[in-house]
């Protein structure tokens, strides 16, 4: 992967849902002391009407929502410190239409077993995203390559362990990952 998070970037806190990306990128973002948001409230409610009746989006309901976090990212990144936003910006499109609003994001790929993903789905209340999506999830995820900013970080423990891993990742030199 390429560079990690300096001071003022933005990081996009990525993963399929169940990884832990919104209890993550808050801790990340407090660490750091940056405003941290929320990718699922950027989707339009039509998106989440859809999700939450088990059809999957495609890439025509994506494109607004991309956009949408892209404008966070683009004003973060304009001279206003930095921040956190979580996405799961599963395919390389979908990270490179967020990289279009600041070529200098950095990506936090949360990835962990199936088995533990699927347990914190079917525990997980009050949100929108059906555990039923999962499979399709795992299928249309592409990991991070070699070229895109960006750390991969396994989500086994606490959220709190997830985040120091993760911060430890971003803050290693790039050789040392």
């Amino acid at each position: 992967m390429g560079q990690g998070a300096g001071t003022g970037q933005v990081i996009v806190v990525m993963g399929v849902a169940g990884s832990g990306k919104t209890s993550v990128g808050r801790l990340l973002a407090d660490a750091l002391g940056v405003p941290y948001a929320e990718g699922d409230t950027f989707h339009p409610a039509a998106n989440v009407a859809k999700i939450a009746g088990g059809t999957l989006l495609d890439d025509s309901d994506r494109w607004p929502w991309l956009d949408a976090v892209g404008a966070w990212i683009g004003g973060r990144a304009a001279g206003a410190g930095g921040g956190v936003v979580s996405a799961s910006a599963l395919k390389r499109v979908y990270r490179d239409r967020l990289r279009a609003a600041d070529p200098g994001v950095v990506f936090v790929h949360l990835t962990g077993e199936r088995s533990l993903i699927e347990k914190r789905l079917t525990r997980r209340t009050g949100h929108f995203m059906p555990a039923a999506l999962l499979e399709s999830q795992l299928d249309a995820l592409e990991p991070l390559q070699d070229d895109e900013a960006g750390v991969v970080v396994d989500i086994a423990g606490p959220p709190e362990q997830v985040a120091r891993r993760a911060l430890t990742a971003l803050r290693a030199p790039a050789a040392d990952r």
